[in-house]
């Protein structure tokens, strides 16, 4: 297993948290490791569906995205995933307050991968579960103008 770049660890977290989609859902990446992702989010009234709970669909896009940068320092330098499905287990509801996701990869192939998540409250009860399957796709890169430095020693 290559060595990540911590440099380019900061910078990608950087990068990432800042993105107006992290934003929208009050997410941001907390640990990134070969794979493995920490992330946090703070649900609010934004979240909410017309019932009082944290809509489903943010339960997706945390799980979705803990796995896809779970398995983001598994990638050869200038590749990427796309999800190719999305299974979403919901195990609790939600109205407020901070909770924690971890993405794990479970398999990394040559083409293919198999990740999963759960979302967590400050209790450590399981809000969600969810499992991706991930597709290689070669120079799928960030976009925009910052320069990252190299992801690997």
């Amino acid at each position: 297993m290559r060595e990540a770049n911590p440099e380019y660890v900061r910078s990608v977290i950087g990068l990432a948290n800042a993105c107006p989609y992290f934003r929208l859902i009050s997410m941001s990446i907390t640990e990134l490791k070969a794979s493995s992702a920490e992330m946090e989010a703070e649900f609010t009234q934004k979240h909410l569906q017309a019932f009082g709970y944290v809509h489903g669909g943010v339960f997706a896009s945390i799980i979705d995205t803990a796995i896809y940068w779970a398995a983001h320092l598994n990638l050869d330098e200038g590749d990427g995933v796309t999800s190719v499905d999305l299974k979403v287990n919901y195990l609790a509801p939600a109205r407020s307050g901070k909770v924690s996701a971890r993405g794990v990869m479970i398999k990394m192939g040559k083409t293919l991968g198999l990740g999963e998540a759960e979302i967590k409250d400050r209790d450590g009860r399981i809000l969600a579960h969810g499992t991706s399957t991930l597709m290689i796709v070669p120079g799928y890169v960030p976009s925009g103008n910052q320069a990252l430095p190299p992801k690997f020693r």
